[in-house]
């Protein structure tokens, strides 16, 4: 009885933004068909710490949708392929899942190439494409009309890194490290030079470096020879690379502050930093530790479907994601058809989740959201704020 409040209470919430379609008398009788859905996420490789969780959730919110009677009567079906964190067998598991599988929306991955990579097959072939977690915010404008962030956009993640560190920490001169291997890292640091310098802040020192290098001492070397006043670190980063660059930092005696963005929301960077991630601030998209009820039903349920609590945001974008499909498929002229539900996605207003509200105005297929800021604090994250942008 305990699993089935903690279930209903979460859907209740969603029911005030769409309802399922449940059979009557409290059972649930088979439904007629299907509605197959794709689920590509990279589940092994450099980006697993992420696409992991956001698949552990995209499947747990099929999972209650189906239990409350599916969509119009209509069972989901996710379909799950491996991306591997290769842009190859991503782009070939995209084209089985809509020419083999018949999938009416593929959704999924938390990097930029990657959604790239599936979001130009779906596009080619005119089915929605929903990216869970990837932030690239030309990323429609790139794919096309058929293309949708579940997330905000990196401007959004990047502005609100560096309002919080000139503003809320009120460190002024900042040392900025990027990798240069993704479109992901490089419009990320961007975004925060120009967010940071239009607020009054310096960037005193630039460097690069690219996805997987084991070892950044020539980069820390440089730095600690002429720091240039450095106040703090912005490091533009994806999640096989934090602990190890956060960790040589440290090792080598640097004390500074660091902050990063959503790349950095990874168990990674703690269990290879260990105590040295201390004093990291990470911009993400949302904390644990938040008490909304819906927030807090998700983990009970994340947790009672996995044996663990979410690893991070990642897993409750996920979760969103497929709301976020089901909401649109419960409104569509023709849920069968491909435009129309790609019609639908792009109407929905006002979807609260676990991450945020989803509204896409004016046209825009990447949401307005908040961005949270969290700090790694003896081995966890800590929430520390809320940033809304101006």
């Amino acid at each position: 009885m305990k699993r089935f409040r903690k279930i209903m209470a979460m859907l209740l919430a969603f029911a005030m933004i769409f309802s399922f379609a449940a059979c009557g008398g409290g059972e649930k009788e088979p439904a007629e068909e299907t509605i197959n859905i794709g689920a590509l996420y990279n589940l092994t490789g450099g980006q697993a710490s992420l696409d992991q969780p956001s698949y552990n959730g995209f499947k747990l919110a099929a999972d209650q949708i189906n239990a409350n009677g599916g969509i119009n009567g209509k069972l989901i079906n996710v379909v799950s392929y491996d991306g591997k964190t290769e842009q190859t067998t991503v782009a070939n598991n995209t084209k089985k899942m809509i020419d083999v599988d018949k999938c009416v929306v593929v959704a999924g991955l938390s990097d930029s190439n990657y959604a790239l990579a599936a979001g130009n097959i779906c596009q080619e072939k005119g089915i929605p494409f929903i990216t869970s977690g990837a932030t690239l915010p030309t990323l429609p404008d790139q794919v096309g009309d058929f293309a949708f962030l579940a997330p905000f956009g990196d401007n959004v993640q990047a502005y609100a890194a560096a309002d919080y560190a000139f503003d809320d920490l009120g460190l002024k001169k900042c040392y900025l490290l990027t990798d240069q291997s993704m479109e992901f890292t490089k419009t990320l640091a961007h975004f925060f030079e120009e967010r940071y310098t239009a607020n009054g802040g310096e960037i005193v020192l630039k460097d690069n470096y690219m996805n997987k290098d084991p070892d950044f001492s020539a980069q820390i070397d440089r730095f600690i020879a002429n720091k240039g006043g450095a106040e703090i670190i912005f490091i533009s980063g994806v999640p096989d690379d934090a602990g190890v660059v956060v960790k040589q930092l440290r090792d080598k005696g640097v004390t500074l502050p660091i902050i990063s963005g959503d790349g950095f929301d990874t168990p990674l960077l703690i269990e290879i930093a260990g105590d040295a991630a201390n004093d990291t601030y990470v911009g993400t998209h949302a904390s644990l530790d938040n008490q909304d009820p819906l927030m807090q039903d998700f983990i009970a349920a994340y947790k009672e479907a996995y044996g663990v609590a979410p690893e991070n945001a990642f897993a409750g974008l996920g979760y969103d994601t497929m709301y976020l499909i089901a909401d649109a498929l419960s409104r569509a002229s023709d849920p069968a058809d491909p435009a129309a539900i790609r019609d639908a996605i792009a109407a929905t207003e006002g979807l609260k989740g676990v991450t945020g509200t989803v509204t896409y105005e004016n046209g825009s297929h990447v949401p307005t959201k908040s961005v949270t800021i969290n700090k790694v604090e003896d081995g966890k994250f800590v929430f520390m704020k809320e940033v809304f942008l101006k």
